[in-house]
């Protein structure tokens, strides 16, 4: 290598150290300007706060979430009152500005507010008082906002607490839905488990009875698998469970329904284990089959019915197929479909509980999660349950 040539790439290679130098440079000052680290400092506080008020309003959450509110407002203290006009927590919490004459003023604010205006009180010797409502759309003040400023509050000040207050009533606005949203859960249990068939429990009840004399040690298996099912399905726990669980009560109630029709009722199992601990909906397995074997037997000698769950990727898939009747799938569409066949005890409670677990497979992981029916009448039916494997927030 020639002296001339080895100074030329000595050259070169300084020329491209400098410019990938200029380019990190320049990088690093574009993702790093004041605007962004303000608006990302701002964007962290208000989800801390958040963080807090998304388990509703009470002294805990007030606690948590004043001193973000207190940030966000960027004044020298701030209060939380409920609906009620009772104080729920001041920030800072054990500061000498708190006066009793202060705390009165505030109290005083909060109370007019609770109307659903904003209140001003100005300082003069005291610090300025501005008492904004958390006030949701159509609905009662779900609390009070406070803030207390040495300054006098000018329009600025007044859209920012403004827009403070309304962050603040979304995030209670959110929890409420999250409450609702709860309530509405453990309502579609409760619905569910009233729709399990008051024949099936008669007729187990009869079978079991039907075994007492002839075979005891069989009537005995029996009594304790019934009292397993009815326990499960009755069980005071959260709105969600694991497959394996699903399918051991799904066991007992084949078992007892075995018992009943013997011969006549073929059920094939199939499972992958590493589906086993996938988190479903509580009670979305046992409708699935009761459906089956109630009418997929109707005015049948015999019938099939095949369970299988099996992995796909990111979901589980589960199927319940039996060789019935079938369905007919204008019925099935109809938004009453629940409550429009009759099965052949006279029971108007066709199709049990479909349209309650589609339900709440949409609410708990979205609307690609729906059941899905393969039917006709006289060609037997399908129903098709995928869930995803992992989803947050969605646990035992």
């Amino acid at each position: 290598m020639s002296g001339e040539f080895a100074f030329a790439l000595a050259a070169a290679l300084l020329l491209v150290a400098a410019a990938a130098a200029v380019i990190v440079v320049r990088t690093r000052r574009v993702v790093a300007t004041p605007t962004e680290r303000a608006v990302h400092a701002t964007l962290h506080t208000a989800s801390l706060a958040a963080r807090a008020l998304r388990k509703g309003l009470d002294a805990d959450s007030a606690a948590a979430a004043i001193p973000y509110l207190r940030d966000l407002t960027g004044t020298e203290g701030v209060a939380l009152y409920d609906g009620d006009a009772h104080l729920l927590a001041h920030e800072p919490p054990a500061d000498p500005m708190w006066t009793p004459t202060l705390l009165t003023r505030c109290q005083r604010a909060a109370q007019v507010s609770i109307a659903g205006q904003r209140r001003v009180l100005a300082g003069g010797e005291e610090p300025a008082v501005v008492a904004q409502p958390l006030l949701p759309d159509d609905s009662s003040v779900d609390g009070v906002l406070v803030i207390v400023t040495d300054t006098t509050p000018g329009p600025g000040m007044l859209g920012a607490v403004g827009e403070v207050a309304r962050y603040a009533t979304s995030q209670l606005e959110l929890a409420e839905l999250d409450a609702s949203r709860a309530r509405l859960d453990r309502a579609e249990v409760l619905a569910l488990r009233a729709q399990i068939s008051p024949h099936f429990v008669y007729n187990a009840l009869n079978t079991i009875a039907s075994f007492v004399r002839t075979d005891p040690d069989r009537a005995r298996e029996l009594i304790l698998d019934f009292a397993d099912f009815t326990r499960y399905s009755f069980r005071a726990a959260g709105p969600y469970t694991l497959l394996a669980d699903e399918l051991r009560n799904i066991d007992r109630y084949v078992t007892l329904e075995r018992a009943r029709f013997g011969a006549a009722l073929d059920v094939k199992l199939q499972v992958a284990p590493e589906v086993l601990n996938v988190v479903v909906p509580f009670l979305a397995l046992q409708p699935l089959v009761e459906n089956a074997v109630r009418h997929g037997l109707a005015g049948r000698a015999g019938g099939m019915i095949t369970v299988i769950a099996r992995d796909e990727g990111a979901d589980c898939v589960i199927t319940v197929e039996d060789d019935g009747v079938g369905m007919d799938p204008e019925v099935l569409q109809s938004a009453h479909a629940d409550a429009l066949g009759t099965d052949p005890n006279g029971d108007q409670t066709a199709h049990v509980g479909l349209t309650n677990v589609d339900h709440r497979l949409r609410a708990a992981f979205g609307n690609d999660y729906g059941l899905v029916v393969e039917t006709s009448l006289g060609a037997g039916t399908k129903v098709i349950m995928r869930v995803p494997k992992f989803r947050p927030g969605v646990h035992v």
